[in-house]
């Protein structure tokens, strides 16, 4: 299963395929006894979109027999014993793709030219991902992390090593000429690569950033050039070479801490905006607020999600059970608010209970 989200990953998820592209959607359990029910869910899911594919008269046979196979080898990656609260598995010809999130999902089916991917957006904005540079003389690694894990990334060049065996070492001390390995200009230079290398990923990927390493190799990074505004440091040594979940706890701290901060100032600008009559709170209005593009900033309780009915010009809530009905309303206003360029914050439950738990500042 892929463990990273980016925007580039979706931007390509996005793309029309031919028809069908299915996506199958579940909520998963992460703890025993609930995990139990996981199995049984996923095969009838299964089962009930291969049941539509082989009803479907617009469906070609050999392309159904493709995407059928696609299914089936998703399904087959799938690790229910390392799932997260969601299970997303799109198939279509030739490819297909398998993810677990952090957030709940609702169950469903569907096959359409482009896979359903507003869970997964909502998912990568909840998680709030972050990107920790952890350098060494020797080694600098960057990991993909979130409040719950960190991966190493594995690309635009990292992570970048080097050896520190000088041959001309012993020569170099003998007559006082060797630097320390900070000031050693080779160390610079492969610092200097390091930097370039992160500066490509922040272009395209922008996300808070965090440097892990002891006091001198922060301090000779800084010299290779400038950092991005609102980079943060972790003095801590030994975890360039990971491994993950010390990389995670060492980034953790100093992340929660920027979080409140966060939290405050949207608190802050929500205030702002219901006085100066660009706010817009609850379902139905920030709802009417997104199809129109008009959000500037999006604040959402983390586990906030309600079932409703679309009647066109208004939202009403309805029963899970009642036909035609959205439960994944709230991941639709994330991502539409996204699309159009908004800010969006997921905030601690219960910090929006005077806006119905969903909020906007909007551009007008």
């Amino acid at each position: 299963m892929h463990p990273v989200l980016s925007t580039d990953v979706l931007a390509k998820l996005r793309r029309p395929r031919p028809y069908p592209a299915v996506s199958l959607v579940m909520p998963t359990h992460r703890r025993e006894p609930d995990n139990a029910q996981d199995p049984v869910r996923l095969r009838n899911l299964l089962a009930s979109a291969e049941e539509a594919l082989q009803s479907d008269p617009d469906v070609p046979r050999e392309r159904r027999a493709d995407v059928l196979d696609q299914l089936e080898r998703a399904v087959a990656e799938v690790d229910l014993a390392h799932v997260e609260d969601g299970l997303v598995i799109y198939a279509a010809q030739g490819e297909h793709h398998v993810w677990t999130v952090g957030r709940t999902v609702p169950e469903r089916v569907v096959l359409a030219d482009t896979f359903l991917t507003r869970n997964l957006v909502a998912a990568q904005a909840a998680e709030q991902p972050y990107w920790a540079l952890a350098v060494a003389a020797d080694r600098v690694s960057l990991w993909s992390g979130g409040p719950e894990q960190a991966v190493e990334f594995t690309g635009d060049g990292f992570p970048l090593t080097r050896s520190l065996d000088d041959p001309d070492a012993e020569r170099k001390e003998r007559v006082g000429d060797l630097p320390s390995t900070f000031r050693d200009e080779d160390t610079r230079t492969f610092l200097r690569e390091a930097h370039q290398a992160l500066r490509t990923v922040l272009a395209s990927e922008p996300r808070p950033l965090y440097v892990i390493g002891e006091a001198p190799a922060l301090s000779a990074l800084e010299e290779t050039g400038r950092l991005d505004p609102g980079t943060m440091t972790v003095q801590r040594g030994g975890l360039a070479d990971g491994p993950a979940d010390a990389v995670h706890r060492a980034v953790e701290p100093v992340r929660s801490a920027r979080e409140e901060a966060v939290a405050t100032t949207v608190a802050a600008e929500l205030d702002t905006a219901q006085g100066r009559r660009e706010f817009a709170a609850g379902l139905d209005e920030v709802w009417r607020a997104a199809k129109d593009g008009r959000i500037r900033l999006l604040a959402v309780e983390d586990h906030y999600r309600d079932v409703v009915r679309d009647r066109g010009d208004h939202l009403e809530p309805a029963a899970a059970s009642d036909p035609d009905t959205r439960d994944d309303i709230v991941d639709e206003i994330v991502e539409r608010a996204l699309e159009t360029g908004a800010e969006v914050r997921f905030v601690r439950d219960d910090a929006l209970v005077e806006t119905a738990r969903i909020a906007a500042v909007l551009r007008y």
